[in-house]
């Protein structure tokens, strides 16, 4: 298994220690909403905090591209937001640090359901 998918996996089954192996000392995570996590103690502080609070949550990955030190992930996260699932599709776009553990996450999130800007 890739580590990128075992980071996914660990963070979904709650195993933060699992998780933070996954992680280099340095992480850098910017979230969809310009909010930054580092180093990885805070990080993983965060997830594990804010995880186990999210009703009906699940993750699926649709596709993993690995270009050797960057690996972009397509996935969808859902959870329950009054009773309803809401289904938000990201991508992830990783960067592995020279012993192959992640060093960054850059999270992006495709925004359904809105009008198009007009040009």
């Amino acid at each position: 298994m890739h580590i990128v998918e075992r980071y996914l996996d660990a963070m979904v089954r709650h195993d933060w220690d699992a998780m933070a192996a996954c992680l280099a000392d340095e992480v850098v995570r910017i979230g969809p909403f310009g909010d930054t996590y580092t180093p990885k103690a805070p990080y993983v502080a965060f997830l594990a905090d804010l995880m186990p609070k999210l009703p009906g949550y699940q993750m699926e990955i649709h596709r993993l591209v690995d270009a050797g030190a960057t690996v972009v992930v397509e996935l969808s996260e859902t959870v329950e937001l009054d009773g309803t699932a809401v289904v938000t599709p990201e991508s992830l776009v990783v960067d592995l640090d020279d012993e192959g553990r992640i060093g960054r996450i850059a999270i992006y999130i495709q925004r359904l359901g809105e009008p198009a800007p007009s040009l």
